[in-house]
């Protein structure tokens, strides 16, 4: 799997349990503190992120990040 493929999977996994747990774009960037156009970005594996935005991510969501990776 190259890293674009990598990045892909990962906003849809995000995008996934996002809707899962009834959460908007929106309000999932301002709990993880990123900007909203930044999480759409993120979800359509537009942007490789660093791990403490991953992390930042995971807390918003109330996941391990096993279950976004």
């Amino acid at each position: 799997m190259t890293t674009d493929e990598r990045m892909i999977a990962f906003g849809k996994r995000v995008r996934e349990v996002r809707r899962n747990k009834g959460i908007s774009q929106e309000k999932l960037a301002e709990l993880a503190g990123i900007d909203r156009s930044y999480m759409g970005n993120i979800e359509r594996g537009e942007k490789n992120i660093t791990l403490k935005k991953v992390y930042e991510i995971c807390d918003a969501l109330k996941v391990d990040i096993k279950e976004l990776i």
